[in-house]
């Protein structure tokens, strides 16, 4: 086959490279010129790819910024960017620009497959009518229209692509047929739905569930520090059930292109069928509260040692969103970093996988640098193979908000 694989960031680029590995011929499209050079160079920018991987492949990869060379694949796969206007709804016009760009190009036969994760009714509804316009041809009846929610945690190994069951739901049976057979190649294991719109709603579920379970924990994390009780030994003994109970850890919120911005996708939607979706709007706002709790546990651990916040040099250790990853969107510890020096504090971070936060005017130090002579180190994201018990042994108060530490340690 000839695939066509639309946005090159951490949905795209590996699937990219693994219909390549598959021994398929792929047109790789990003609006990013860096980015489709680094690609035509073999340069990975993505964590889960090494440069290596992708260079053993890179013949057989064509990236480009313009469009009309999809117009001879057999399959196109949209993974653009689905994210959040100012004002917490679905911003669309990434999608939407994509959409009008292909249906310049289509032709009859080709597959049109949507990864990008948005609300039930996008790929029939939106997606489809787009298509149409400017084509003239039919979705289900000209073409194939199907959405495959991606499922990609960066950083993890234990589930890959390939690893991973992939959902598929088409417009129409054949629809999902021709999906099917095209994630067939790169997937080990598909679950075929009935419609886009499960398939669409599958995804979106996923991620409530564990926005609303960290959520939950979060906010028993604020009882406890209130009641003087470790939310970190309450956890590890209520995960002792053998039944009935699933592990989640509090910390400083949410972060990734994913759990903070899929609640809000579907609460928008259900207004649109006048229903208040009140559990899931509540679990985001607990979670986008966290960062600006975390800040003030800060606060107040400086101020039992009796130092102000201004002026007092906090070290702040991990600022991507999770461990492992280089990955900052969304990430809690930019809020906690920008509201700690609003207050007048003197930040400084050590992040092996993160160099620079250029709109914050930060460089990464090493760990050691960091945290001599600081006021106050936190723990904001654990990365691995980092001995912070060891590290920290010397400095004058700790605020742990992942749980690292050995018990009798000070933490948040």
């Amino acid at each position: 086959m000839n695939v066509g694989v639309i946005g090159l960031g951490y949905v795209g680029l590996p699937l990219a490279v693994a219909f390549a590995e598959a021994g398929h011929s792929v047109v790789a499209v990003d609006l990013a010129p860096e980015r489709v050079a680094r690609v035509k160079r073999g340069e990975s920018y993505i964590e889960d790819i090494p440069s290596e991987r992708l260079q053993r492949v890179s013949h057989r990869i064509t990236a480009d910024t313009a469009y009309e060379p999809l117009a001879g694949t057999d399959a196109l796969i949209v993974c653009v960017p689905t994210p959040l206007s100012e004002n917490r709804e679905p911003d669309l016009q990434p999608l939407r620009a994509a959409g009008w760009s292909l249906s310049r190009i289509l032709r009859p036969g080709q597959l049109v497959v949507l990864e990008s994760t948005t609300f039930p009714g996008t790929t029939r509804d939106l997606l489809a009518p787009i298509l149409e316009k400017t084509s003239g041809l039919v979705a289900g009846v000209d073409y194939p229209l199907a959405f495959s929610p991606e499922r990609v945690d960066p950083g993890r190994t234990d589930y890959t692509l390939r690893t991973t069951p992939k959902i598929v739901g088409g417009l129409t049976e054949a629809c999902g047929d021709a999906a099917e057979a095209l994630y067939a190649e790169v997937c080990d294991e598909l679950v075929r739905v009935s419609s886009p719109e499960v398939a669409e709603l599958a995804k979106l579920h996923e991620n409530i569930f564990r926005s609303v379970n960290i959520a939950m924990v979060n906010e028993m994390s604020m009882l406890c520090e209130r009641m003087g009780i470790d939310i970190w030994e309450v956890v590890d003994a209520a995960s002792t059930k053998p039944y009935g109970f699933m592990r989640f850890e509090p910390g400083p919120g949410m972060g990734g292109h994913c759990l903070p911005v899929d609640p809000f996708y579907l609460s928008w939607r259900a207004r649109k069928f006048d229903l208040t979706t009140r559990f899931i709007e509540l679990a985001g706002e607990v979670n986008q509260q966290m960062p600006y709790e975390c800040a003030n546990r800060i606060v107040r651990a400086l101020n039992d040692v009796g130092k102000p916040v201004r002026g007092s040099i906090i070290t702040i250790l991990g600022v991507s969103y999770k461990a492992g990853v280089g990955d900052v969107r969304e990430s809690p510890a930019l809020k906690v970093i920008d509201e700690l020096s609003g207050m007048g504090a003197d930040i400084r971070y050590s992040d092996p996988y993160v160099p620079k936060l250029p709109a914050l005017g930060l460089e990464s130090q090493p760990a050691e640098v960091a945290v001599d002579d600081c006021d106050i180190a936190v723990i904001l994201t654990a990365h691995p193979n980092i001995d912070h018990a060891a590290l920290l042994d010397g400095a004058p108060v700790v605020v742990d908000l992942r749980g690292v530490l050995p018990r009798g340690v000070v933490r948040a």
